[in-house]
């Protein structure tokens, strides 16, 4: 349907308007937020970044003012395996359905694709990559160890690059800078530039133990394996104990015990040559155990 606002519509933001629509038709952010587990905070700044960025739609089609210097780049801090890379990619998807970049690609780098061996290298080596990126997201995951080798690393020169690259190009790129959240904090002191160019932090909190079990219920049903009841609670016991460590690997720890399961499951059945149906698609307890 038609999204057609008033001038007087525009010039209030109020709270039902964090659910208008998406503005092209086929795309539905609730739709695509349903399917991402936990992240409430996340997808909720979802909700608001595309609700904010349809008025300003609105406002400069009706000729009212508009702040051209706001910035989109964002900084994505929070443990790995919390799904930063995942809605990278979805706030690639809305920010190209709103019509904010012209693609929905996202380019995915670290400090090995930025920084070179050389002098001279590293600004050239930068800047080929925010090239390709142009149009779309620039998603830069472990972004503090860009400051990590000292005054005279080239790291510095990636970074003083980038600061310079993204704020000449603020209409036609996004880049979200990923990372540990102290690691980030200490990344975005290093240079005064960082801090004003990527206003918008987003925080990725730890999976609970449900939605842990949620995660594991997909790679599990999704190639026909069920859990016993003593599975599951296995499962849930693995999963507050490694919550506990430091820098909890939350989605990928749920793949690597997943993986763990399978070869315990194949090694268990490996003296049993007459299968059934039910032994090669049931988990039990015996085959659930912490990854280290």
């Amino acid at each position: 349907a038609a999204y057609d606002a008033t001038r007087d519509e525009l010039v209030e933001v109020l709270p039902e308007d964090l659910a208008i629509e998406a503005a092209s038709e086929g795309f539905d952010l609730e739709a695509e937020l349903s399917q991402v587990i936990g992240l409430d905070g996340v997808k909720q700044y979802m909700r608001s970044l595309q609700a904010r960025l349809r008025l300003v739609s609105e406002r400069r089609r009706l000729g009212l003012p508009v702040d051209e210097t706001q910035t989109l780049h964002m900084v994505f801090t929070g443990n790995p395996g919390t799904g930063k890379t995942t809605m990278a990619r979805l706030i690639a998807k809305t920010l190209f359905n709103i019509g904010v970049v012209s693609s929905d690609k996202v380019v995915e780098t670290d400090r090995a694709g930025l920084v070179a061996g050389y002098v001279g290298q590293t600004a050239i080596k930068t800047a080929d990559v925010i090239k390709r990126a142009m149009g779309g997201i620039l998603f830069i995951d472990e972004a503090y160890a860009l400051s990590s080798g000292g005054e005279n690393d080239f790291g510095k020169e990636a970074i003083d690059t980038l600061v310079k690259l993204v704020d000449d190009n603020r209409d036609s790129i996004v880049v979200i800078l990923a990372g540990y959240t102290k690691d980030m904090n200490d990344f975005l002191a290093t240079n005064p530039g960082l801090k004003s160019r990527f206003p918008n932090v987003i925080e990725f909190t730890d999976y609970n133990t449900e939605e842990l079990l949620e995660i594991a219920d997909l790679f599990y049903g999704k190639n026909g394996y069920i859990l016993t009841d003593s599975a599951r609670q296995r499962l849930a016991e693995v999963f507050d104990s490694a919550r506990k460590q430091e820098s909890f690997g939350n989605g990928r720890y749920v793949r690597n015990v997943y993986e763990r399961s399978l070869n315990n499951q194949a090694m268990r059945l490996s003296g049993d040559f007459n299968l059934t149906r039910e032994e090669l698609t049931t988990i039990e307890a015996a085959d659930i155990e912490e990854v280290r």
